[in-house]
């Protein structure tokens, strides 16, 4: 699941002074909280990008939304409500078609047959609308707590939980809010942490920090208003500086064995001409010693 905020005319703040033990002299709740209200001043406009008209098309368009991006699903999902714009419709619809109006956003066959089972789910056991609790509708097909977060609180206005992304994932574990890989651990961590209105925007505007500043590879610390807080920050930094000094030792070690190789390469070559002019000249006069003898014999 992927979000877009419009973009703030001022992306980040000036960096302040970098805290290297941010996550010590401060509690870790203090320390979200300050991280929450500054990501609010930087992205106030952050909302879900997904296009949609009812709660029945923001779930089908999040389950599209998965291994594809929001812009992508927004171009697929105005044919796709045109032709099935509810439970009623899904739950009739012709696999193959379905999956026609859906592949660009990858995984169709699955994504369709997902799509179809849940407008059926809805229409038999929800009466063709959205249940609005999270064990409900975890037993749609093709819908797993994420989903379920995103569509509770878009749709219902109701945080059930924190929506856990790669993004939400990497930058909550670097901002040392949690030492998990498990999206649910990260969840449960975050739920102890943020007060319940913000669950679902804390999740927002730290996908779209991800995106801005946050890189997986390469994170702009210095362009990061979060740094003085972050206790990655310092971290992060030393370790891209650590690495592309091994680069450079690396490329200087490869270097000197080229030209070490290189220069064993021309001394065979030349040892190799020596060895076969040496033969030669040995070849030229060895006949004149063979007539000397024979004239000698001749006598």
């Amino acid at each position: 699941m992927r979000f877009v905020a419009d973009r703030p005319n001022n992306q980040t703040a000036p960096r302040k002074k970098a805290n290297k033990k941010a996550s010590g002299k401060t509690s870790k709740k203090a320390r979200t909280l300050e991280i929450l209200s500054r990501l609010k001043d930087l992205y106030p406009d952050a909302t879900c990008s997904l296009d949609y008209e009812t709660p029945v098309q923001l779930l089908v368009a999040v389950i599209l939304s998965a291994q594809c991006t929001d812009r992508r699903v927004n171009m697929v999902t105005p044919g796709l409500f045109a032709r099935f714009p509810d439970a009623e419709a899904l739950a009739a619809a012709d696999l193959d078609e379905l999956m026609e109006l859906v592949r660009s956003t990858g995984f169709y066959r699955n994504k369709a047959k997902n799509i179809r089972a849940t407008g059926e789910m809805l229409m038999s056991q929800f009466g063709g609308q959205v249940p609005q609790t999270m064990a409900e509708l975890t037993q749609l097909p093709g819908v797993a707590r994420k989903t379920a977060n995103v569509v509770l609180a878009h749709a219902f206005n109701i945080n059930a939980g924190v929506t856990v992304d790669t993004h939400v994932k990497r930058l909550t574990k670097r901002l040392g809010l949690t030492k998990h890989d498990d999206p649910l651990k990260v969840e449960q961590d975050l739920i102890k942490l943020l007060p319940q209105p913000d669950w679902e925007n804390w999740s927002i505007r730290l996908i779209y920090h991800g995106r801005e500043v946050c890189d997986a590879r390469k994170p702009d610390c210095d362009r990061c208003s979060l740094a003085d807080i972050c206790p990655s920050a310092g971290m992060i930094v030393s370790s891209r500086a650590g690495q592309t000094k091994a680069k450079q030792v690396s490329q200087k070690q490869k270097d000197s064995k080229t030209a070490a190789k290189k220069t064993k390469t021309t001394q065979t070559s030349k040892a190799t001409k020596t060895t076969g002019v040496s033969k030669k000249n040995q070849a030229q006069r060895s006949p004149k010693r063979v007539k000397k003898s024979s004239s000698k014999a001749t006598s």
